[in-house]
């Protein structure tokens, strides 16, 4: 893998010298609502190992509306995007009431679906009362995304509920696809899908092994793939009929600025944080529960921001093993917090792949 070019390796530095600063005034930008851990699919890859019965109760509303009362407080809430996640949100019957409830407060918001229980009804709703933004994940063609949600009418719904919200104007909507050994030989076919939905934005991510994936070989890309799947996206970007993006996972050397409308960044803890449905503050949903800063029925939510979240700020710490003779790392910091176990070690390493 050649070392960065001078014009890459100046915007390399620009990137890096952002994100110091970043890290020293930390902008709540995003935060992420756990509101349930109950879901209506049965993922082979998921991260939480939900369940349609979970053993973890919904958070009740009231509880997270202390916490946005406490950020409201301190911060300029309409620059606070809150992300409704799960598990599957809609399977809470009061979620358009817990939409309602965040923009009287003055927060957007938006949401991450599975698509399952949306409708045009329920589109309708969720806009009135204030969403903002909505993703819907679509892991394939029919085959492969009913087989990866493991329900048989994964995929018609799904489709569904990106034809009716890229019907709309005025909402951000994207559809993310988990990429792997089972879908990686359609992505030409599911980008034309996509298109003929009436998609614009589009962002793929690789299974990272954690949760149910973490014994699933079928799930993880081979180097090879790993690279294709990079030279897929810059072929994309290139043509101009969709908007194609790589997800946060982690630093790609060579292929930064490429792949991304960004620069590499890990932002949780910097601008990204979560509330968990049992109460835990972290940085996002993604990262294990080691990483936890706090919890929001024992400790104020806005002092774990601001005084917390150290080795999300300062990555030092986990510059040992092969991190630490790596030409990167003055860029990549040693990738996402989302790709280290409970000691601080690398589960996996981009890189690595892209340079086998």
């Amino acid at each position: 893998m050649a070392f960065p070019t001078l014009k890459q390796r100046i915007a390399l530095d620009v990137n890096s010298a952002f994100l110091k600063q970043e890290a020293k005034e930390h902008p709540l930008m995003q935060l992420f609502w756990e509101c349930t851990q109950r879901c209506n699919m049965r993922c082979r890859h998921c991260g939480s190992d939900c369940k349609v019965s979970s053993v973890l109760k919904d958070m009740p509303f009231e509880d997270f509306e202390k916490v946005l009362l406490g950020i409201k407080a301190k911060y300029d809430a309409s620059k606070i995007l809150i992300i409704l996640s799960g598990g599957e949100p809609l399977v809470r019957d009061d979620i358009v009431d817990c939409g309602r409830r965040i923009k009287a407060l003055g927060f957007p918001w938006g949401m991450v679906s599975n698509g399952r229980l949306m409708s045009e009804e329920k589109i309708r709703q969720l806009i009135d009362a204030g969403m903002r933004t909505a993703t819907i994940s679509l892991d394939g063609l029919e085959e492969d995304h009913n087989w990866l949600r493991g329900v048989p009418d994964a995929f018609s719904h799904a489709s569904e509920a990106i034809r009716l919200l890229a019907a709309r104007k005025g909402i951000g909507f994207d559809v993310v696809t988990c990429v792997n050994r089972r879908n990686y030989g359609q992505l030409e076919a599911l980008k034309e899908y996509l298109i003929s939905l009436g998609l614009k934005a589009w962002r793929v991510f690789t299974i990272f092994p954690v949760g149910r994936a973490a014994t699933d070989p079928e799930l993880q890309l081979t180097a090879e793939e790993y690279k294709g799947l990079m030279e897929f996206i810059v072929r994309t970007r290139a043509e101009g009929k969709i908007h194609l993006s790589y997800g946060c996972e982690g630093f790609l050397g060579p292929y930064e600025g490429r792949v991304r409308d960004h620069l590499f960044s890990c932002q949780a803890g910097l601008s990204i944080a979560s509330v968990r449905v049992d109460g835990a503050i972290s940085g996002c949903n993604s990262i294990r529960s080691d990483y936890d800063q706090g919890n929001i029925y024992s400790d104020d939510f806005t002092e774990v921001w601001e005084k917390r979240f150290g080795v999300f700020r300062d990555h030092s710490s986990l510059r040992e093993g092969k991190c630490l003779e790596c030409k990167w790392w003055k860029w990549c910091l040693g990738s996402g917090m989302h790709l280290r176990d409970g000691e601080g070690k690398l589960i996996m390493c981009n890189l690595e792949r892209l340079e086998r």
